[in-house]
């Protein structure tokens, strides 16, 4: 039975609250105003008999005389397989000027998919991006961050992850995006073909600051509905710094004592019921999540990516436009490299890593104006390769492909005895100088 409020008892910002209300966390409330709209807001705190509610657009024009009627249910996602093409802002409402969508109600936000139907991920995501595929591996259900500052290109990295993914479905939520980002993804999803297998929710830097809130649980929900009708779903979210930085809003407006820099004291476990719901399910499909998290000033130790780390498998670190192979982890890659991968995949990554690492100490040298020995040139030359064509993220090419250029880079510049790789993979996939 529903619950009618005649009497609003306060309006601060987007927040509004009333008396005597028997309404639950996250409940769903109608505001019908004197002049015949309706606005709607999610209940975000009950002390005593005050309810407080965040409400989904601009207060203007809400009075204290105004009604509030609770809806008795929390806020809800429409799923449909009509979704894959549509553009959706963070209350699932359609922002492409098609048409209204209609299927089955689902609940956001809900309880991560029981533990025990969970299997092992064993299957690899190829994305045709070597400094991936080759060095840290996306694995099936796996979830893991892109750490990066701003300016750096990690939304055309994510939408070079939406192209190329080997995905079923690719749902993109964006938030806190300028009007020109959100077109970009919109631009590339129409030029690469990939429009008819992509979902976006969005939510734009000038839009309510709730909706930002909404975006990742909009998308995982709908995720985990493609992923049950046998699906493999990659969620790709931009920027959960963004997200972080609408919770500490929020915060802050309902006056909670702050914890880290302003963050509240539940960032960590707001973070971690999001990254959760990456799952491989038996007999099923799988959700696999990629999120971009800007690190104000770089600052890997800041308690937005310093909480990510704990709760994600490993991070991609985009450093001066390229994935950096130091500052990057999968921890999952040892599933797959070399098990379902070719057999020289784990001993040509870990050579040119180890080459490169060596590379970085004759660059200090040539800098401080040392002589070089023939070792240190030969190392110069393979880190220049090594940069153009395979740490290019504009590179697009197979693991196959990617690890055939690594033998001849290798070759290029060293000898067969300089390498460290086993004598067994040397002698099968060893190319000649060129």
């Amino acid at each position: 039975m529903r619950t009618i409020h005649d009497r609003i008892d306060d309006i601060r910002g987007n927040l509004i609250t009333v008396s005597g209300s028997r309404a639950g966390l996250g409940e769903l409330a109608r505001i019908e105003m004197g002049d015949g709209r309706k606005a709607y807001a999610s209940v975000i705190r009950i002390d005593g008999e005050k309810t407080t509610m965040q409400v989904f657009s601009n207060t203007r024009g809400i009075s204290t005389g105004d009604r509030v009627v609770f809806l008795r249910r929390q806020v809800q996602a429409t799923f449909s397989p009509n979704l894959l093409g549509r553009r959706m802002n963070g209350l699932g409402d359609p922002i492409d000027g098609g048409a209204e969508i209609l299927g089955e109600s689902i609940e956001i936000a809900g309880p991560s998919f029981n533990p025990v139907k969970r299997i092992v991920p064993t299957e690899m995501v190829r994305t045709n991006i070597p400094m991936i595929d080759v060095f840290n591996c996306l694995v099936k259900s796996q979830k893991i961050p892109i750490f990066s500052i701003a300016g750096e290109p990690y939304n055309k990295l994510l939408m070079r992850i939406a192209n190329q993914a080997a995905a079923d479905v690719i749902i993109i939520g964006g938030m806190g995006l300028t009007f020109s980002e959100y077109q970009a993804f919109v631009d590339n999803a129409e030029s690469s073909g990939s429009q008819n297998k992509t979902v976006m929710f969005i939510h734009k830097a000038t839009d309510p600051t709730v909706e930002c809130v909404l975006v990742p649980d909009m998308a995982l929900a709908c995720a985990e509905q493609f992923a049950l009708d046998h699906h493999n779903v990659v969620v790709l979210l931009t920027d959960m710094t963004a997200f972080a930085d609408a919770l500490r809003e929020i915060a802050i407006t309902m006056d909670q004592v702050p914890s880290n820099r302003g963050y509240p004291g539940s960032l960590y476990s707001d973070l971690a019921a999001r990254y959760e719901k990456a799952v491989a399910i038996e007999g099923s499909g799988s959700i696999t999540i990629v999120t971009v998290t800007t690190m104000p000033g770089d600052d890997v130790t800041h308690p937005i990516p310093d909480n990510t780390g704990y709760i994600t498998e490993g991070q991609f670190y985009l450093h001066n436009g390229k994935i950096d192979p130091f500052g990057s982890l999968s921890r999952l890659k040892q599933m797959v490299i070399g098990k379902i991968t070719r057999e020289d995949h784990g001993e040509v990554a870990n050579a040119m890593i180890r080459l490169y690492a060596e590379s970085k100490k004759a660059k200090e040298r040539h800098a401080m104006g040392f002589r070089l020995s023939k070792w240190d040139e030969k190392l110069l030359h393979f880190a220049k390769l090594f940069e153009k064509e395979l740490m290019d993220l504009n590179v697009n090419c197979s693991l196959e492909q990617a690890l055939d250029i690594g033998w001849n880079i290798l070759s290029i510049c060293f000898n067969k005895e300089e390498v460290g790789i086993k004598q067994a993979i040397l002698e099968k996939f060893w190319k000649a100088k060129k």
